[in-house]
């Protein structure tokens, strides 16, 4: 089995993808080893001059100036962990949960915290062998890091809270007990480095990530078929436009329709003006490239702050390690904010957005299909319209999917409540901004699936006119799941069958692995 390296340096999103849904092991890299240790001494060191450092010998937050004996700085560290320990709301799932062992972890392992290896490597332990902390979704505003849902996880490293292990839910200590992993003993600053960071927003964030990059490639492959289906121009996809306005996106989403539609017996139909006088297509055909493309660019963007966060310290405060003028280590213990989460909110709020946009293009071109006026079929795609509704309500329910992504596109991150006796006085509500992204997902993933199977009813309704070899291959998918419909029956199991195959990737990857040649 592969095995990914936890060092604080290298991890990518694929490397998370791997331990998350591919059971990859995780592994502590000897040269992160070195460097926690590094800052640990540093720590050990302060804490034997007994040198006031927060969160090691004083109290956190608007606490700060207490001072804490030496003898209850072990007492400090459980009761961080037991205090905060107060999340509500459904759990996360487990690839969440999964995701943000292997994060945290990571974070750790860079050497800025100053805790003992152990701590990461027992993160590491309950990752590789199934012990899955339950973690309350909600309690957290992106400040001071994700203080309660990485409390709850604490709380499972230290043989205390609930975890799910094996498919049963059990108190942490019997599920590490089972597993065969060790609980913490919590030290000077280890119950604060778990909990301070950004990981609960990010695991959410990167988990989603995933998803929406295949929900755009499936609004590409859907759109394709949308083209073919109200007999669409090419005109829209030509390079040439793509090059003198040159956003990367753009061009891709331009290449892969116009590829998708190469052979296309419906385009060869009307190609030419005596055939077809239209001079324009409607925006959500024409303008596929435009949209989808911003979308593509904005998640690109997204990507490149999710990476960057993959692999930094988010602590409070960090620990950096140097050598004095005599050769030996020393070390500085900084106080700062990076348990802000602030980038990683607005990279919430703008996948928000890309996705309420695919969605909204997606059900215009779902209303041009069932629209006789626009769409040069049969109203509501169903010969004997009046007798059968056809596709009436399913663009009225892509319509109020789409309604719905609007308000929940609304920012996170520019609200803001001062907490912990106003010393926490801004703060970024980025849990909050990950989390309304799995309902909005899915929201998506329906809205293409009706219009795939939109589309693939209006290709049939052009028979014997076929569309193109790539095009057709999803046309296949859905007519496997969803046979044509010549006359009223609930399409609701239909939809939620496409749907699990735009959740799967099937339609996606037929741009990932075509076999058209350029």
């Amino acid at each position: 089995m592969t095995r990914v390296a936890i060092d604080g340096e290298r991890l990518t999103l694929e490397h998370l993808y791997s331990v998350v849904f591919d059971g990859a092991a995780a592994e502590i890299s000897p040269e992160a080893r070195k460097r926690m240790n590094a800052s640990r001494a540093v720590i050990e060191r302060l804490v034997e001059a007994d040198t006031a450092v927060y969160g090691v010998n004083t109290g956190f937050g608007k606490m700060a100036s207490t001072r804490i004996s030496r003898v209850e700085i072990r007492q400090l560290q459980l009761n961080l962990v037991r205090s905060h320990a107060c999340g509500v709301g459904v759990s996360l799932s487990e690839p969440a949960t999964r995701a943000m062992l292997a994060l945290r972890a990571n974070a750790i392992a860079k050497g800025f915290s100053g805790v003992r290896p152990i701590v990461a490597e027992t993160l590491v332990a309950m990752l590789n062998r199934g012990v899955h902390p339950v973690i309350p979704s909600q309690g957290s505003v992106g400040a001071s890091g994700d203080l309660a849902p990485l409390a709850h996880l604490a709380q499972v490293a230290i043989g205390e809270g609930r975890a799910n292990f094996q498919d049963h839910t059990m108190s942490g200590a019997e599920a590490m007990r089972a597993a065969g992993v060790a609980p913490l003993i919590l030290e000077a600053k280890e119950g604060l480095a778990l909990l301070n960071g950004t990981q609960a927003m990010l695991a959410l964030a990167a988990i989603a990530l995933r998803e929406a990059e295949i929900a755009v490639d499936t609004a590409d492959v859907a759109a394709a078929l949308s083209l073919d289906a109200l007999r669409g121009s090419p005109a829209a996809f030509d390079a040439r436009i793509a090059r003198v306005r040159p956003h990367p996106g753009h061009a891709v989403t331009a290449r892969n329709i116009e590829r998708l539609n190469r052979g296309s017996e419906i385009r060869e139909s009307h190609r030419s003006p005596d055939k077809d006088p239209r001079v324009q297509d409607p925006y959500s055909l024409r303008c596929a490239p435009q949209v989808h493309g911003a979308v593509r660019d904005a998640l690109a963007q997204i990507r490149a702050t999710l990476t960057i966060e993959l692999n930094s310290a988010t602590d409070n405060p960090l620990v950096f390690v140097s050598k004095s003028d005599s050769g030996e280590d020393s070390g500085e213990v900084i106080s700062g904010g990076n348990f802000h989460g602030q980038p990683l909110a607005m990279a919430a709020d703008q996948m928000a957005v890309a996705l309420a946009t695919l969605g909204g293009i997606s059900e215009r071109r779902i209303e041009q299909m069932t629209n006789p006026q626009t769409s040069q079929l049969p109203a509501f795609l169903v010969r004997h319209a009046g007798l059968n509704s056809g596709f009436m309500i399913l663009q009225v329910t892509a319509a109020a999917l789409a309604s719905e992504l609007k308000p929940l596109a609304a920012p996170h991150s520019v609200d803001s409540i001062p907490t912990s006796a106003n010393q926490e006085d801004y703060v970024s509500m980025g849990m909050g901004g990950a989390r309304r992204l799995e309902s909005m997902l899915s929201n998506l993933r329906n809205i293409l699936a009706i219009e795939l199977l939109a589309a693939c009813q209006g290709i049939d309704l052009l028979s014997p006119l076929r569309p193109g070899p790539e095009t057709r291959k999803a046309y296949d998918v859905v007519r496997a799941l969803s046979p044509a419909m010549d006359a009223d029956r609930s399409l609701a199991p239909d939809i939620e069958a496409v749907a699990r195959e735009v959740a799967k990737g099937s339609f996606a990857a037929i741009l990932r692995y075509p076999v058209f040649t350029s």
